[in-house]
Formats: structure tokens, C-alpha cells, sequence
């Protein structure tokens, strides 16, 4: 849950097309948003021109992403107040809330920040005086000296990141007090996850609700945030470092927020000061002992605040895994917002640095109709790509209408069937239980639920939803070769997606099963990730 990831990229995608959506009914919010259009939001728009950036230049950022081969689901660039260019990749769209990771950071920040604000608590109180109950036998000088402080800026003293050892237990509060604390809290930053839930354990404790329903009143409903859901531990508190499902544009809400000192529409929401306090360099980051770049083009060592990242050129953000982020640039006065799935966060950043942030003129720019129109048809045309291939082949008429009796598997799979008609996919698997259909469409994106185990991939087992939860997605697939047919899902409300490969040979079938982040956290079928079958 660091905020730099590292990945295997399993989907190529240099040039972003058009793409079909099927089966769609409701949500022809997929389709982006024009640069300057209110469409389904609140927010106040402008042309990039009227707010000093060239359209060309927030052109010329989407096209860097396209060659670079970053894969981002929507954006939206803010510049004085007002939205200048928002955009989804087909197809995510404006209505999804996506997963955060850590981008959730930054909102338990907010969650401390009203505590404080209201007297329930100080930066400076010990930690285990919330804990009372939950105290390991012996009680170190370090572990008593934590203070809240030490958890907003990652420095508690532990020996490593706790956040997989508190997992491995129920009760992760009290695992996170019996683990060695072998360094004075407030001396050195090492990032961790658990330090953050811990933040949301003690704003529960204190308030009797969750953050969640903590912030609502507070934070959500002022900034007109809706659709909003967060994951929680198995003692039903939320889970602080992640676990936080936004829209897109919500994220520019906050950032604005941030922005603006905690005022929103003439309203103090964020106590006055708590902003500028969290996204200060609150604590140094241990610089590598080898840096990759050097240390003034390194966003990753420009300090910490709060649940806060410094930024080069004066900027500070919230980011997640996999390329959340919420960056505030207040020399520029203006806000970007990502969600996506990318393995390079610097890379994403660096194309910010270099094509958004220098295009920022201190005065409004000429009206530039041709710009804005070479601006809307990018927007309009950001898709991410279906699977390349044959619409059909000799085996799909073979297979259709048959079951396959599967090999015993971890996942409990006991059978799958198949459908092939037309442009129409369908797979069906079976437990001891139930049946679990996945759909997609050949040349375009159709839109399903699952519950099948296993998905959609995650990165950490935090917050899991349990077992039988259905989770949206489009599907799309296409015959790679005679024998294999390949089937991608797309879960719209995470940053990932699913990669199922079939191949028939006889009487026998392979499903290979590939997560997004399977270099990471390798799907649960067998060692080989295969699904094997016979037809019955």
C-alpha cells in the first residue's frame, strides 16, 4: 500500500481509440465529460484559455500519457475554482467511484483534523491512552512515548512496515501495540499503513462512528460528495490507509478544499490551519542510498506532512497505489485528479511537471475556438483498448452449450460452461453452491456483476468485502488464435482488471487467469494459475 509501485504492465496500451460499450443501459455517463461543460456535476467550468493553459497543452499531456502507455481511468484539471478539462477513459466514466489505496491517507487526515478541532484529541497525546484494553504485556519506553503525531507522519519507531503482521491477526489494533518499537517515535520516517489505521481506530474510539459516517456531515455532504464507500477491518473500524471508494471529481473537491485553506462556498469545513499544518514537511524521508534520480526531481523525498506527500515545485498531494492522486499546486492555483492503474507514479507526475504545470500563464489567454475543438475530440475519443483478434472461430461452435467438469482448485470450482453467439460471450462456472456468469462482448465492452472468488485483484487482504459480494464490470474478449479465446474484465470500481485466457484442445480446456497485479498478489487457483477441465 506504499505509495510507489513497482508491476509487471500486462496490457499494452500506446494509443488510446475508440472503443464500443454494449450493454450499457444507464451509463451513458461513460462517455466523457467536454473540457468546459457542467454536464453531470456542480462544479464551476471554464475554458482552459479564460483560466491562463493552453488547450494544446492539456492536449498535449493526454497524448504523453498515450505514448507513454499509462493507463489512467478519468482525470479532472482544475485552474482559479473551475474545472478546465475532465475526462474518463471508455470505459470508466464520471458516475463510477473508484478505489483509492492510499489515497485514503489524506482523508483520515481530515478525520484528525476535526477531532482536534472540536478538543476530542492533540497531535501530541500518547497513543496508548486510547488503547487501554489492548496493551501488550510488557510496555517498551518507545511505545509509550507514541504520539498521534508520530502515526500522521509515519514515524513510529517500528522496526518494519507493520501493516502485513497486523493483518495476520483479528484484532489489528492490538497487534500494531505488540509489535517491537525499536526507534524513538518522531525520529525516522518509514511508511506505514497501520500507522493510518490506527488514526481511524482512535477517531472511532473517541466519536463512537466510523469515519466514514464521521466525515459525512463534516466533509462529504458540504463539498456535495454522495457516492462515497469505505472498507473496514474485522472489528468493524474503517481502514484509515485505504479502503476508500471516490469519484473522480471528488477528489478534485478535496483538493480544491485543500486549496482554498478548508473554506468551501464562503464555509470554514476543514478547521482553518489544519491544511497548511498536514501538508507542511512535518518529517524528511530517508533519502535511497542509490537514488534513481536525482533528489530535487524525486517526489518522493520532498518531505511529508499529515498524511501528505511534499511535491517538487512547491506542490503537495494525496496518492494512492497504482496512480490515485490528488495534486495541489497553490503557486498555479490549481488541482489535478487521477485514477487509474499504472506501475510508474513518477513517470505520471513527470509528464504533470512538464506539460501541465510550465502552461500555466498568470494571465487569461486569447479565446482559441480551434484549440478547444482539437482538445474536445481528444476527450471524446479517450478509451482504453478491447482485446485484439478474430471475431470467431470453428472452436466457438464446437464448445458452445457445453460444460467442462474442472480439476479440483482452490478456488472450489467444481464445473464451466460456455456460449458463444454472435458478438454475445458467456461463461459459466459452478461450486457446490452456486453458478457464477461472466459475460463480455467480441468488439465491445458488456457490462456484468460477479461474486466469482477471487475477484476482483486486490492488492492486500484490508477491508476484503465478504464473500459473495457482487462487484460491476464490462467484459470484452476476442479469439487470439483457433484453439484460444481471451477474455478481459474490467472492474469499474477499482483500479484493476481480470485477463482470462482459454484454450481448447479436445477434449480438454485451460483457463489461465491473470490478475493486474499477479506479479504482486497472485490469484488464487494453483501454482501454474490454471483452471483444467474435461468435457463431460
Amino acid at each position: 500500500m506504499a505509495g510507489v509501485m513497482h508491476r509487471r504492465d500486462f496490457l499494452s496500451h500506446a494509443a488510446a481509440g475508440a472503443a464500443g460499450l454494449t450493454g450499457l443501459s444507464g451509463l451513458s455517463g461513460c462517455a466523457p465529460l467536454a473540457p468546459w461543460q457542467s454536464g453531470q456535476d456542480t462544479l464551476p467550468h471554464g475554458t482552459p484559455e479564460a483560466q491562463g493553459i493552453p488547450s494544446d497543452a492539456v492536449r498535449d499531456f493526454l497524448d504523453a500519457v498515450a505514448l507513454k502507455g499509462y493507463e489512467l481511468h478519468g482525470f479532472v484539471l482544475m485552474r482559479h475554482g473551475r474545472v478546465v478539462a475532465q475526462g474518463w477513459w471508455k470505459p470508466y466514466g464520471p458516475q463510477f467511484v473508484h478505489s483509492l489505496y492510499s489515497m485514503s491517507k489524506s482523508f483520515t487526515s481530515a478525520a484528525v483534523g476535526f477531532a482536534v478541532a472540536e478538543r476530542r484529541l492533540s497531535v501530541e497525546d500518547r497513543v496508548l491512552k486510547f488503547f487501554p484494553d489492548d496493551l501488550p504485556a510488557q510496555v517498551s519506553d518507545h511505545l509509550a512515548a507514541m504520539r498521534v503525531r508520530d502515526l500522521l507522519t509515519m514515524s513510529t519507531g517500528q522496526a518494519s512496515e507493520p501493516t502485513w503482521e497486523m493483518l495476520r491477526e483479528g484484532h489489528w489494533a492490538r497487534q500494531f501495540l505488540a509489535l517491537p518499537v525499536t526507534r524513538a517515535p518522531g525520529s525516522v520516517f518509514r511508511y506505514s499503513s497501520a500507522a493510518t489505521y490506527m488514526c481511524s481506530a482512535i477517531v472511532q474510539r473517541l466519536t463512537g462512528q466510523r469515519l466514514v459516517d464521521y466525515l459525512r456531515p463534516r466533509l462529504f455532504e458540504p463539498l456535495g460528495i454522495t457516492q462515497v464507500h469505505w472498507e473496514t477491518c474485522p472489528q468493524g473500524i474503517d481502514v484509515g490507509g485505504s479502503g476508500l471508494h471516490l469519484q473522480t471529481q471528488s477528489l478534485a473537491r478535496f483538493g480544491q478544499l485543500c486549496l482554498q485553506d478548508g473554506r468551501w462556498n464562503g464555509r470554514q469545513v476543514l478547521p482553518a490551519g489544519w491544511v497548511a499544518e498536514a501538508t507542511a514537511r512535518q518529517i524528511q524521508q530517508t533519502l535511497p542510498a542509490q537514488p534513481r534520480r536525482p533528489h530535487e526531481r524525486n517526489d518522493w523525498v520532498q518531505g511529508y506532512g499529515y498524511q501528505f506527500w511534499r511535491c517538487t515545485h512547491g506542490a503537495y498531494r494525496g496518492d494512492g497505489a497504482f496512480g490515485q492522486f490528488t495534486v495541489v499546486m497553490p503557486q498555479q492555483d490549481a488541482v489535478l485528479a487521477i485514477t487509474g492503474e499504472c506501475n510508474d507514479m513518477q513517470g505520471e507526475l513527470d509528464l504533470v511537471w512538464q506539460h501541465l504545470l510550465p502552461a500555466m500563464k498568470t494571465a487569461l489567454l486569447p479565446a482559441d475556438p480551434a484549440a478547444q475543438a482539437r482538445l474536445r475530440q481528444t476527450i471524446d475519443a479517450l478509451a482504453l483498448p478491447l482485446p485484439q483478434g478474430a471475431a470467431s472461430s470453428p472452436a466457438a461452435r464446437r464448445v458452445s452449450g457445453r460444460t467442462f467438469a474442472l480439476e479440483r482448485n482452490a478456488l472450489g470450482l467444481e464445473s464451466v460452461s460456455f456460449a458463444f453467439d454472435g458478438d454475445a460471450v458467456r461463461l459459466g462456472f459452478r461450486d457446490a453452491r452456486q453458478s457464477h456468469v461472466l459475460v463480455g462482448r467480441i468488439g465491445a465492452w458488456q457490462r456484468g456483476d460477479t461474486a466469482l472468488p477471487g475477484m476482483p485483484p486486490r492488492l492486500s487482504p484490508a477491508g476484503a468485502p465478504p464473500s459473495g459480494t457482487l462487484h460491476p464490470y464490462v467484459g470484452a474478449g476476442a479469439w487470439t488464435d483457433e484453439a484460444t479465446f481471451e477474455l478481459l474484465l474490467r472492474f469499474l470500481e477499482t483500479a484493476h482488471h481480470d485477463r482470462l485466457s482459454v484454450r481448447f484442445s479436445g477434449a480438454q480446456v485451460e483457463i489461465g487467469l491473470l490478475g493486474s497485479i499477479a506479479a504482486m498478489a497472485p490469484k488464487p487457483i494453483d501454482a501454474r494459475g490454471m483452471l483444467r477441465g474435461t468435457l463431460v
